[in-house]
């Protein structure tokens, strides 16, 4: 049986190609999820009107993978006490964000990110919300680091 969880953590490049290497993770795909348009194109996300965030929805196998073990790739793959920006990515759009699919999931996303603050001085940013619409970005987004040959885009922050 495959679950599905939906991270936002900066450019969806780099966080797709992380969680795609996970051994459990049986699909992935980048887009935009948390805004007011139906069906976003990259061009509108970028305009900062829409609200939406670049996600990763990660499709994943619960007895290969735990849900708690994602978490603590999104933790480690940015640096949840930046607002709205990763590095010289800036915009709502960048958001750190945890779209939550079931109330096992909230639990869960919300103690691992008590956690987190716990070992951090700055103030953990992360939003978790219920799970909105996923809206598939466009193609040429879809494992573009993967398709390129590189391994990532930036430099992991967290610590």
């Amino acid at each position: 049986m495959e679950n599905k969880a939906t991270f936002g953590a900066g450019c969806f490049w780099g966080v797709e190609a992380t969680f795609r290497r996970l051994e459990g993770v049986t699909a992935t795909a980048v887009g935009y999820a948390g805004g007011t348009v139906d069906n976003p194109t990259y061009e509108q996300v970028c305009s900062h009107r829409t609200g939406h965030a670049e996600v990763v929805e990660v499709a994943y196998d619960p007895e290969r993978i735990p849900y708690e073990q994602l978490l603590a790739v999104f933790w480690a793959e940015h640096d949840p006490t930046q607002l709205n920006r990763q590095g010289p990515d800036i915009g709502d759009q960048y958001r750190s964000v945890i779209f939550v699919h079931d109330a096992e999931q909230r639990a869960a996303a919300e103690a691992s990110r008590d956690r987190v603050q716990a070992r951090l001085s700055r103030p953990v940013v992360t939003q978790i919300e219920d799970a909105p619409r996923f809206w598939p970005a466009e193609d040429y987004h879809q494992r573009y680091l993967e398709r390129r040959g590189l391994a990532s885009c930036h430099v992991s922050l967290a610590s």
